[in-house]
């Protein structure tokens, strides 16, 4: 149970062309596919396991968690 396992929160995606990412700078805005409060999606090793909600935690983001996918749909897509 020692296993190292790289987990990553989403709050949103977008797709952008080269050109578009080329021309970013300090101060620009990218508009992502969620609206602000939604649930963030909790990615364990590339593979999106729950859902929570954007947390405070001594001044750190953190994330409560709030749905759960079924462990069967789990193992199922680790398989």
């Amino acid at each position: 149970m020692s296993v190292p396992l790289e987990v990553s929160v989403e709050i949103g995606k977008t797709k952008r062309q080269i050109k578009d990412i080329l021309e970013f700078s300090q101060g620009t805005i990218v508009e992502l596919d969620k609206q602000a409060g939604a649930l963030v999606d909790i990615i364990v090793n590339g593979q999106m396991i729950a859902k929570g909600e954007v947390v405070v935690v001594n001044d750190n983001f953190g994330v409560r968690i709030s749905e759960i996918v079924k462990k069967d749909e789990i193992i199922k897509i680790s398989l």
